[in-house]
């Protein structure tokens, strides 16, 4: 299998269903100013992304048997504006693309072309993400931040195959509701763990984009962060089925203005 390094949107749907852990240490949280600005980046790897275009004529296949499972690279940036003392706005955008090259076992109908087996196939794979987050503080104190609300995630999808002259792809581009949750604990004056998660699930399909992360304060503007981030969902419905799972080494760094 020959593939290509995607560079997720060439280094800077789903649901899927980007958060960005939203909090430095919260001592000095506190007393910055209102607008956080943050970048992240690192390897993505993929273990599942699943399709079957149209879902009741279409074959069911695996996209990584051609863009293989990774690592790829990503970026996201997200921008925290502290609209109250309790009341914030977050907007996130988090392009995702990989693309590769293999062959299948079988031949695959998929949307209005059969691809025959056993021929070299290009796989592209694009899910980007928009996200507009409220967040409520309920919680804040010398060892805990809590916050809840609620996001408006947009997408921008296209799952496509090319096989010599023969093209098929599906687009998508809509709107889902997610709840939110965020907790960061103090561990000194200087880290923080910051959990934060968007999700949302139903009979349909489901969202949930999650990070885990070790948050330093370099400086009373700058912070470092690193850890985990899983992003899972897709949505089976008359249209369409897909369903794929996204696994982030997290790399970020934060500016306090």
């Amino acid at each position: 299998m020959k593939r290509r390094m995607g560079g997720l949107a060439r280094v800077p749907w789903v649901v899927l269903v980007g958060l960005s852990g939203f909090t430095p240490a919260m001592a000095q949280e506190r007393t910055a100013p209102r607008l956080r600005i943050e970048a992240e980046a690192g390897p993505l790897w993929l273990t599942r992304n699943d399709v079957r275009i149209p879902p009741a004529t279409g074959t069911e296949f695996s996209l990584l048997d051609l863009t293989g499972r990774g690592p790829d690279a990503f970026w996201r940036v997200t921008a925290t504006l502290r609209i109250a003392e309790r009341h914030s706005l977050r907007l996130l955008v988090a392009p995702v693309k990989t693309t590769g090259t293999g062959v299948f076992d079988a031949p695959v109908s998929f949307v209005d072309q059969v691809f025959p087996a056993g021929v070299a196939t290009e796989g592209i794979f694009k899910f980007n993400t928009y996200r507009l987050t409220y967040g409520y503080t309920f919680r804040d104190d010398e060892v805990w931040r809590l916050q809840v609300g609620g996001a408006l995630l947009t997408r921008d999808a296209r799952i496509e195959l090319r096989q010599g002259g023969r093209v098929a792809r599906d687009t998508d581009i809509g709107f889902v509701p997610l709840a939110y949750f965020a907790a960061a604990r103090s561990l000194g004056e200087r880290a923080a763990l910051v959990f934060d998660l968007e999700g949302l699930g139903s009979p349909q399909g489901r969202a949930l984009d999650g990070v885990l992360k070790l948050n330093l304060d370099l400086s009373d503007r700058w912070t470092f962060g690193a850890g985990y981030r899983t992003l899972e969902g897709g949505a089976d419905v008359k249209a369409v089925y897909t369903f794929a799972w996204l696994h982030y080494g997290v790399f970020s760094l934060a500016y306090r203005f």
